[in-house]
């Protein structure tokens, strides 16, 4: 009887951890969408000029995942076909944009096959995503990395921008390429909803060890219980002395 008890007494603890734990990941799936959502509402929002948040040679402090606009002239001879992941004989055309002050960004024009086209030849006028050259976990390979971004400085003339931009669905529609997917860096979702995870974990960790922790009370104290029986009987079989 007392290996049943503590049996339930383990089960019901183990139950309890489980819904925990799943409460705990759907707050953290809600954590998460909050912070797609910021990041798609930031995306969004009227561009700014890339000059006014990512000066080249400088760190970029608010400027990534909003919409910039900017200015300059292509430097085709310069330009890069990076494997799309995922895209058989498809690759992500990367052109250097020259802007007013000399500066250079990496320009994301879009998606082609090997034969891709030479970019608008004078001075341009375009809109785009500026994305991180950092690679974050779960990010596809065939982004500018932070490990090729020192490559295209040495390659291409001028001080770099420090990372590179996607280009608007309508400007890479317009140069005749498809328009490369942005994979926007996350933002923070509310604190609570990342806290409220949290707390459902060590919630769930605690009914787990009390668990443990009821079932061998109750095996003390039957143990406890057998051992005074036995006493008794010892003390009446011998009777007083």
């Amino acid at each position: 009887m007392t290996r049943l008890r503590q049996v339930l007494i383990i089960a019901l603890g183990l139950l309890a951890a489980t819904v925990m734990t799943w409460l705990g990941l759907w707050q953290l799936n809600v954590y998460q969408a909050q912070g797609e959502a910021v990041a798609a509402r930031r995306a969004a929002e009227p561009p700014v000029a890339l000059t006014s948040v990512a000066p080249a040679g400088a760190v970029v402090r608010d400027g990534y995942g909003r919409s910039v606009q900017f200015d300059g002239v292509y430097l085709g001879q310069h330009q890069l076909l990076l494997p799309a992941e995922g895209q058989p004989n498809t690759y992500r055309v990367v052109t250097p944009l020259r802007q007013a002050d000399g500066s250079i960004v990496a320009v994301v024009r879009g998606l082609d096959s090997a034969e891709a086209g030479e970019p608008p030849a004078g001075k341009v006028s375009q809109m785009g995503v500026l994305l991180p050259s950092e690679q974050s976990p779960g990010e596809p390979a065939t982004e500018l990395t932070a490990v090729q971004v020192p490559v295209l400085a040495q390659r291409w003339p001028g001080p770099l921008v420090d990372g590179y931009v996607i280009l608007s669905a309508a400007d890479a529609s317009e140069q005749g390429l498809e328009p490369a997917e942005a994979n926007l860096p996350t933002g923070r979702g509310r604190l609570r909803n990342g806290a409220y995870a949290l707390q459902w974990w060590v919630f769930a960790a605690f009914a787990v060890g009390m668990a443990i922790r009821m079932a061998r009370d109750q095996g003390r104290q039957v143990g406890s219980g057998d051992q005074s029986a036995d006493e008794i009987e010892t003390a009446s079989r011998t009777g007083p002395t």
